[in-house]
């Protein structure tokens, strides 16, 4: 039976070795994340994100990556999803529609994240969801 629960600092290996298989998906081959830099983001003494893992027999199989945002003309808070990644093996479980079910019930706010153009299969699932493109706004990115 599929659970939906909080990463502890025990999950960061699977977390990570998730967000790599993730990014062979997409196309990059070369990503490698630093597993101690990223328990300190997730679990030191001032978090920037957080994680909710979907487990199948006690096995890592997805996971939601996620951080707070905020609303100024909501006047509210609501969670930005950067990454939600499901294992290969574990597809069509519904977990993807449990991790986003879980992210919803966390806030009144918005729920809000990116999706690659052209790919029809999350278009179909987030429109199954009742979730929509956002019109009229363009996605800008400033690197240090």
């Amino acid at each position: 039976m599929p659970e939906v629960r909080d990463a502890v600092e025990s999950d960061v290996e699977d977390i990570c070795s998730m967000i790599e298989e993730h990014a062979r998906y997409e196309g990059n081959d070369t990503l490698s994340l630093d597993r101690a830099e990223m328990a300190g983001h997730l679990f030191g003494p001032a978090p920037k994100a957080w994680v909710i893992i979907a487990e199948v027999d006690g096995q890592a199989a997805g996971l939601a990556f996620c951080s707070w945002n905020f609303s100024t003309w909501e006047a509210r808070p609501g969670i930005w999803l950067d990454d939600l990644f499901v294992r290969p093996g574990h597809r069509r479980l519904g977990l993807g529609r449990q991790l986003l079910r879980e992210l919803r019930a966390r806030t009144d706010g918005r729920v809000e994240w990116d999706m690659q153009e052209g790919n029809e299969k999350a278009t179909a699932f987030y429109a199954e969801l009742g979730a929509e493109p956002v019109p009229g706004w363009v996605r800008y990115r400033w690197r240090g």
